[in-house]
């Protein structure tokens, strides 16, 4: 008699597992590609995650940030179809779209933009006994490029590219990520860093308040030339006194930080994230003091070279922002 009672436990058990509750049972999981923990992409991951996930028992989306190397492996790793959705510089976007740079002969059609965020210029921060007033006395120098797999070193390599430069024309070229460029800086291994970020930024006022880093202008024919050529470049400034010991305006280039995707991430998806940024736009501005100034009507198309998701555009459209 005991077999039989216990394969009815057996089927009771398989038949509870199935009575989970509705909304569990209907719970979709997306997660944003960012970059290091210190940077201002973690950040804003965050932000975009914490806004979705309020009304997850509306949408059933559950949103969660992974902290990766960067803007071009947050664009592979979409379109291996490992992440929903990453943060990527709006060259990087321009970029994988169009087979250029980085992802030269391999362009990525199903690329798919949602949104742009915070402004991004190019920072060179170097030791004050560099005595660097331009990126151009960091020639000859040690000097952080950026980790393979980010937006800051495929800019940095462009950068370089237009001065008539190599990676050798540093005494060393350094491959840090950037949560670990300013601890470097201040410990004598660098002379110097390039980082694209949005400011102010902890990973600038660190070093700045440590041991005194100094900020250094970008600027030149070569940059005036990439602006000019390159549609998402612009130039831009780190304002004076932003940062400890650093009283002067800072003259630089830059791009945006873009939220990207993949056509084959469902439509509803894009739609709850989009949705809860936009819906709690003033929530989202105070999550990080580089939010501060984003206006919507300029998020849906400034710094945007991939088609638009169907699923942001359909609330784009909602709100009357595009046509």
């Amino acid at each position: 008699m005991k077999k039989p009672v216990r394969s009815l436990a057996i089927c009771a058990a398989i038949a509870a597992s199935f009575a989970v509750p509705e909304a569990f049972a209907q719970q979709k999981y997306m997660t944003i590609g960012t970059g290091g923990v210190t940077g201002v992409y973690y950040a804003a991951g965050g932000a975009i995650c914490r806004l979705v996930n309020k009304d997850r028992a509306k949408h059933g989306l559950r949103c969660s940030v992974e902290s990766t190397g960067g803007s071009v492996f947050n664009v592979n790793t979409i379109k291996a179809g490992e992440l929903d959705l990453g943060v990527a510089q709006s060259d990087v976007q321009f970029n994988a779209l169009n087979g250029e740079g980085q992802f030269k002969g391999q362009a990525y059609g199903d690329l798919r933009a949602v949104m742009s965020l915070h402004p991004e210029p190019f920072t060179v921060l170097s030791r004050k006994e560099a005595n660097a007033k331009n990126f151009t006395d960091m020639k000859g120098k040690k000097f952080n490029v950026g980790n393979p797999g980010s937006g800051t070193r495929s800019s940095l390599e462009e950068l370089i590219a237009a001065i008539g430069w190599k990676l050798s024309d540093f005494a060393l070229a350094s491959e840090l990520k950037a949560d670990e460029h300013g601890p470097a800086l201040c410990d004598g291994k660098i002379d110097g860093f390039f980082y694209g970020v949005g400011h102010p930024s902890a990973n600038i006022q660190d070093p700045t308040t440590t041991c005194g880093a100094k900020l250094v202008n970008v600027t030149g024919p070569a940059i005036d030339k990439l602006v000019k050529e390159k549609p998402y470049y612009a130039y831009a400034s780190i304002p004076a006194g932003l940062y400890p010991g650093n009283p002067q305006e800072t003259k630089t280039y830059g791009v945006l930080a873009t939220l990207v995707s993949s056509s084959k991430v469902p439509a509803d998806s894009v739609y709850a994230v989009v949705k809860g940024v936009f819906d709690n736009f003033d929530e989202f501005k105070k999550l990080h003091p580089a939010f501060a100034n984003l206006k919507p009507e300029d998020m849906v198309k400034n710094g945007l070279s991939a088609p638009l998701h169907e699923g942001a555009a359909r609330y784009y459209k909602e709100k009357g922002w595009i046509k």
